[in-house]
């Protein structure tokens, strides 16, 4: 089995034709590893049913682990959210691009294997300029488990990626190792207050809560 494609990417400025190269993997169904703020994340193209088996297969993750997506903007946001309210789009400006993760009601048309049916969907806008610029590439959501199997230690550095994936993907964007810390924040929006569903990089405010 061969190893996966690695192209080196500076993280401050990725060149287009890296991110044109990567997003072309994720259009043909492929999985591509990239770095982000935190650890190495793994993406498919979020709206392809095909493309996010794949990720659960490749991770070993259980089925009913939904996974979050990135987005470039606000206003690619309503591509995988039914309704995007008034408080989350005032989080949205305070804190993205961010470690800020907003669970929104999903939009029924995503692929039942991303929300895990949960009729849910997280969705953060990465403050990388490698993991922004791939999804601008594709010009779609992509998904941003970390790269990983299943339980395994999140991976700071695209050798690491390679060590436990290996062939079950099929590209790794090089940035070098990535900084690790706390993972982003996990705001619950579908719920009155909001949750914190997981404390993170991004400490928010009673007011935050409240909306």
């Amino acid at each position: 089995m061969s190893l996966p494609e690695r192209l080196v990417v500076n993280t401050s400025r990725p060149a287009p034709l890296a991110l044109d190269a990567a997003a072309r993997v994720l259009r043909s169904k492929g999985l591509v590893a990239f770095p982000t703020e935190t650890f190495y994340g793994l993406g498919a193209h979020a709206l392809d049913a095909a493309a996010v088996d794949r990720v659960f297969v490749a991770k070993g993750r259980p089925a009913d682990k939904p996974l979050l997506v990135l987005v470039d903007s606000v206003a690619m946001v309503t591509r995988v959210a039914r309704e995007v309210s008034v408080h989350a789009r005032r989080l949205m400006a305070r804190y993205w691009p961010g470690a800020l993760t907003l669970v929104l009601p999903a939009h029924p048309t995503l692929p039942v294997t991303l929300t895990a049916g949960t009729g849910t969907i997280g969705v953060r806008l990465s403050g990388h300029p490698v993991a922004r610029g791939l999804v601008t590439a594709l010009g779609a959501p992509v998904t941003a488990p970390s790269a990983n199997p299943h339980g395994a230690p999140s991976p700071r550095t695209a050798d690491e990626v390679v060590a436990s994936l290996g062939a079950r993907i099929d590209l790794v964007l090089d940035g070098g190792p990535t900084p690790g810390g706390p993972a982003s924040t996990l705001l619950d929006l579908t719920r009155v207050p909001a949750v914190v569903v997981r404390a993170g990089a991004v400490v928010l405010t009673p007011e935050d809560l409240e909306g």
